[in-house]
């Protein structure tokens, strides 16, 4: 029972979208009727600024740590603290408090993997710097991440239940960035740095 709370109180602190209550209180705006209309923090650093920004971050990557914690206070099991961590990034995507919409769960992801896989969690940022570094695109860098990490779970011999749920986390976190995917396409993905345009 007490498992079944945690991961309920995983999805709920999951769902709380942080980066749509930050902007509001900065900067007096709804983020999703600007820039992409994401309420991560790529979109809330391009519309709000930096700080904001930053605080979108690092309260998403949070709650994802934080729904770890709360599993390693209910069972020694480390696939089921990496799994209530998972429950958080699908509150994040799909949150109860916006009806179960939600942002793409990058961060959210981060804080998860650093609170269960800390050394497969720097080799991503690495690799993720790299990306940005060089081409300027976060979700290109987002999504470069997300087709890795179950490559590095591999690599890293991760045991099998968690490998299986980490392709089931890339492959949403991919199918999640569909409208970037046809941006990049497009030639019309924000880069780095770009302040928002008019939707």
């Amino acid at each position: 029972m007490k498992l079944i709370l945690a991961f309920i109180a995983a999805y709920v602190l999951g769902s709380i979208p942080f980066g749509l209550i930050i902007s509001k209180l900065w900067a007096k705006i709804d983020i999703r009727h600007h820039g992409s209309g994401n309420i991560g923090m790529t979109n809330v650093m391009r519309t709000a600024g930096y700080i904001p920004g930053l605080l979108t971050l690092l309260f998403d990557s949070g709650k994802g740590a934080a729904a770890v914690l709360l599993a390693k206070q209910v069972t020694d099991d480390p696939f089921l603290w990496f799994a209530c961590g998972v429950m958080a990034v699908a509150g994040h995507n799909w949150s109860i408090f916006l009806r179960f919409r939600g942002g793409r769960g990058v961060a959210t992801t981060a804080g998860v993997l650093a609170a269960t896989q800390p050394a497969i969690t720097v080799v991503l940022f690495i690799i993720w710097v790299l990306v940005v570094v060089f081409t300027k695109y976060v979700s290109l860098a987002s999504i470069t991440v997300a087709v890795v990490f179950p490559i590095c779970q591999f690599l890293f011999k991760v045991p099998l239940p968690e490998l299986l749920l980490g392709m089931v986390v890339a492959a949403f976190t991919v199918f999640r960035h569909r409208p970037n995917i046809q941006r990049l396409l497009a030639g019309t993905e924000y880069k780095f740095g770009e302040k928002s345009r008019p939707r």
